[in-house]
């Protein structure tokens, strides 16, 4: 089992940079980041911890090919590569829907997976061959070519997706993995694995060969109910770009999220989290002591998952984006430390 981290490029970047070298030190696989106008540049940032590092992976999860054109996704992923001595990798998807609407996009007139699914070729194109002629759908190129070069031979290429099936199979036939984003329950995975099975059986690949990785919003600490509070009040903001599919898969019904989403809509920060029940809060979150996290992490490993992608909220976090004060919450270098003492043991 792998195990990597989320960070929101939100801090300091000097404090980044030091959980990023820390969970260097722990044995972290790789940390990720939102490649997202709301934050700092992720690409910058690893960049500037690639040189303080010695073995984590580093790279975006998700970067969004409808904002940032793909050839120059694989640029920057191939410059970072060679920063890191062969340590990058890029992690696609169509992008944060409420992130499009404010440059004035409609997601839905973008044909999200299919465009996904080219700008992954051509990512993958330009990283291997490092020249691209192309005439696709979305994009044109002729003749284009690029100097940087990453020092992998297969730098991994993924792609982030929640509702499925289809970007579950496509992940799996079309790239080398994939991060499914803000599911808990073993039902979730089992449906995410049965369909990347498909996927990879149509390329004549083995499904447990690929990156198989659950990405969740995750609060650790000796305290339980001070960890539960803190993923509960980022439960909703997260929660309500999950589809309805996907909330009835981790046991929510759609019309639960209605007042949650609806105080956020309406910019009730502070009453979308009273609108998020503990129950819900618990079921769309990995969140309390060690041992409990333990708990939920074994359930969903058992559909398949091979890489756990925790997405570690802490105080600053939830005063940042929800500008709530929670008293006691383990910052994200304590719960770096107890994630390697107390939970990756348990998968070893």
């Amino acid at each position: 089992m792998k195990f990597s981290y989320v960070t929101l490029p939100d801090y300091p970047v000097a404090e980044s940079l030091e959980s990023i070298k820390l969970a260097d030190e722990l044995g972290f696989h790789a940390v990720y980041a939102a490649d997202e106008t709301w934050h700092k540049d992720l690409w910058l940032i690893f960049a500037a911890a690639a040189d303080k590092t010695k073995q984590i992976r580093m790279g975006p999860s998700v970067s969004t090919v409808a904002l940032r054109e793909p050839t120059l996704i694989a640029q920057a992923a191939a410059t970072l590569d060679e920063l890191t001595g062969g340590r990058a990798e890029v992690v696609l998807s169509s992008g944060n829907f409420g992130l499009l609407a404010q440059y004035g996009i409609d997601w839905s007139t973008q044909k999200p997976l299919s465009r996904t699914k080219e700008g992954a070729h051509v990512v993958r194109t330009l990283l291997d061959d490092g020249a691209i002629t192309f005439g696709g759908e979305f994009y044109h190129y002729q003749g284009l070519f690029s100097f940087a070069r990453p020092v992998q031979d297969h730098l991994p290429v993924k792609l982030g997706a929640m509702r499925g099936p289809k970007s579950f199979q496509v992940a799996a036939e079309f790239s080398d993995g994939c991060h499914h984003a803000l599911s808990y329950t073993r039902e979730a995975y089992e449906y995410m694995y049965e369909n990347m099975k498909i996927g990879a059986d149509r390329a004549g690949k083995d499904v447990d060969s690929l990156d198989i990785g659950a990405w969740v919003v995750f609060a650790t600490g000796e305290d339980s109910a001070v960890a539960k509070d803190a993923a509960r009040s980022m439960v909703g903001l997260y929660a309500s770009a999950m589809p309805a599919e996907q909330l009835q898969r981790n046991g929510i019904a759609p019309e639960a999220m209605a007042p949650i989403i609806a105080k956020l809509g309406a910019g009730d920060l502070a009453g979308s989290i009273e609108a998020t029940t503990p129950e819900i809060g618990d079921t769309l979150s990995i969140a309390g002591t060690p041992e409990e996290c333990v708990a939920k992490l074994k359930d969903i490993a058992a559909a398949g998952v091979n890489h756990m992608i925790l997405a570690i909220t802490d105080a600053t976090l939830v005063k940042t984006f929800m500008g709530r004060d929670i008293e006691g919450v383990a910052d994200v270098n304590t719960q770096l430390r107890l994630i390697h003492d107390k939970i990756m043991p348990e998968f070893q």
